[in-house]
């Protein structure tokens, strides 16, 4: 009988949650203690679109809801591509060894209560935008947090 090997599609969102204060959501990986960052993942199949994607990913890790009132979730139309680490290139098919990476901001009036899945996050943090940037653990991440005052007039 022959297995079936699920590959992750190396597509995925960076949604950066922030309230209309300048306060970012931060979590930390369950799979790497001290490695902070926005919500992340990838596509289920390569025909789910990047908001879509989006929508799944914050519920999924956070457990808000991006539709819920006063809740703004935008496709900034940024993509980074960086190189997979080698640690987690085996969840990818053979020869793939870049990553796109779609970035979206969620914009929340206030401070909301957040439901970690501990699979994946073990800890948040509420951080002023200045200091998310200083705490985040990939660059791509630190850069879009760095984009929120432009975006939304942060102060």
């Amino acid at each position: 009988m022959a297995t079936h090997v699920c590959y992750k599609i190396p597509q995925s969102v960076l949604v950066v949650i922030f309230t209309a204060e300048g306060e970012v959501l931060l979590l930390n990986r369950a799979d790497n203690p001290g490695f902070w960052q926005s919500v992340t993942g990838a596509k289920e199949r390569e025909a789910e679109s990047w908001r879509a994607t989006a929508v799944r990913e914050v519920q999924e890790e956070t457990g808000l809801d991006c539709q819920a009132d006063g809740h703004m979730l935008a496709d900034w139309g940024l993509e980074n591509m960086y190189d997979i680490y080698p640690a987690w290139r085996h969840r990818y098919a053979p020869g793939v060894w870049l990553n796109t990476e779609r970035v979206f901001g969620l914009c929340l009036p206030r401070r909301v209560p957040v439901q970690l899945s501990p699979r994946e996050h073990v800890a948040f943090r509420w951080l002023s935008w200045r200091e998310a940037a200083w705490t985040c653990s990939s660059a791509s991440n630190a850069e879009a947090v760095m984009q929120l005052p432009a975006r939304y007039g942060l102060p």
